[in-house]
């Protein structure tokens, strides 16, 4: 789980350095002229585009997760029917006595 924590925190450091980046490319862009104005915007447009590609990267991995998280949860609803309506029984009580506290 930790690794999963650390991962996700480099993923956003990494997008953030690269937003950062790309800024700094944009402002020195702004000020500049011709040929180094449009080498800048080209640097920075190379930039966004690997953040991009990074993030599409980070959304696949997240949506076969998930996929295999469904999957399991429903391979543990066939094989176990009777426990999984305890617990939903059971989630539904504490979820009223929550609401009725109110």
């Amino acid at each position: 789980m930790s690794t999963r924590g650390s991962s996700s925190q480099d993923l956003i450091t990494d997008v953030k350095s690269g937003l950062h980046n790309v800024e700094e490319l944009l402002r020195e862009a702004a000020s500049s002229t011709g040929d180094k104005a449009a080498e800048l915007r080209d640097s920075a447009l190379s930039s966004l585009k690997r953040a991009r590609e990074t993030l599409m990267d980070v959304q696949d991995t997240v949506v076969e997760r998930g996929r295999k998280v469904a999957r399991a949860t429903d391979d543990y609803v066939h094989d176990n029917p009777w426990r999984s309506l305890g617990v939903a029984v059971a989630a539904g009580f504490v979820i009223g006595l929550l609401i009725n506290r109110r």
